[in-house]
């Protein structure tokens, strides 16, 4: 795996504003040295479809920008994270209860 690059925001919206200009794909890769064509594919996608705020997020962070859940009051959040370690928790327990009848059930067939 190759080392991953990090391009500014400036340089994002130039190769977007330049490929909506018509210039050819290559010649944008060549001019602001950039290194894959799909990621100018992915620029461009991001910003017809209006995301322009992913331009920001670092290499390898993708988020869902002011679309994850809001709270409120930190009790709301610490709430929600009880919900999600109890869920954690059950997923857990059912996959240790699988892997002991999985067990009995070779040494059984022995």
């Amino acid at each position: 795996m190759g080392t991953r690059v990090s391009y500014p925001v400036e340089i994002k919206m130039k190769a977007v504003e330049m490929r909506l200009a018509g210039v050819p794909v290559k010649e944008i890769l060549n001019e602001l040295n950039i290194k894959s064509r799909s990621q100018v594919k992915t620029w461009v996608r991001w910003y017809k479809s209006e995301e322009t705020h992913r331009f920001e997020q670092p290499v390898g962070k993708q988020y869902t920008y002011g679309k994850g859940p809001a709270y409120s009051s930190e009790v709301e959040e610490l709430q929600a994270e009880n919900r999600f370690l109890r869920q954690q928790n059950e997923v857990l327990k059912k996959y240790k209860e699988l892997e002991r009848k999985l067990i009995e059930k070779r040494q059984s067939n022995l």
